[in-house]
């Protein structure tokens, strides 16, 4: 697991997981870059509503999130089209653009499944600690959407056009386990 801040207190998470990742029509993507209520390898838990806040401020700017190459500022590989919160998480739908070389060679790689994973670049503006020692983000400020190859949420994944992403029996049993470990680790350790 590889925990990083870049530029401006802003945090990226990555960890080796496997999730599938895969491109429709050449471009469009669309998944989750985050889920509400699921332990993740640092041991932090987005809570219901954490991005509306940051979601309703760019909207009122007209500003967007950013899609980005594996949390790389000086890469944008796509636009995000739809970034919004449902009952799951949050939910961002897009498409690369072939324009660019980058774009291509990030269509490419989804669909040959050497890339199957969403990452987000966020500033943690509210959070707390519970008993066990978790991080439950309550309030972040959203600044972009990663492709990247090791998402630090399991499930963090995109899907073909129109096909709503789904979670496979592996990727329970794997979120299972890590969330024991995670758990586990707490208990032992103390809070974080």
């Amino acid at each position: 697991m590889i925990s990083t801040k870049y530029g401006f207190g802003l945090e990226t998470k990555f960890c080796r997981f496997q999730e599938g990742v895969s491109v429709s029509d050449g471009a469009v993507i669309e998944g989750y870059g985050s889920l509400f209520g699921k332990l993740d390898q640092g041991g932090d838990v987005v809570e219901k509503g954490a991005y509306a806040k940051s979601l309703q401020g760019l909207a009122q700017k007209g500003r967007a999130i950013k899609m980005l190459w594996q949390h790389d500022p000086a890469q944008p590989i796509g636009v995000w089209e739809d970034v919004r919160e449902d009952e799951r998480g949050l939910y961002v739908k897009g498409r690369l653009l072939a324009e660019i070389a980058k774009g291509r060679e990030a269509a490419a790689l989804v669909e040959a499944g050497a890339i199957d994973g969403l990452s987000i670049g966020y500033r943690t503006l509210k959070a707390t600690k519970d008993a066990k020692g978790l991080r439950r983000l309550t309030e972040l400020e959203l600044w972009e959407v990663s492709l990247v190859t090791f998402p630090m949420l399991s499930e963090a994944r995109v899907g073909t056009k129109g096909e709503e992403p789904e979670v496979d029996l592996l990727n329970d049993l794997v979120e299972t386990i890590n969330d024991a470990r995670l758990m586990l680790a707490c208990d032992t350790r103390g809070p974080f």
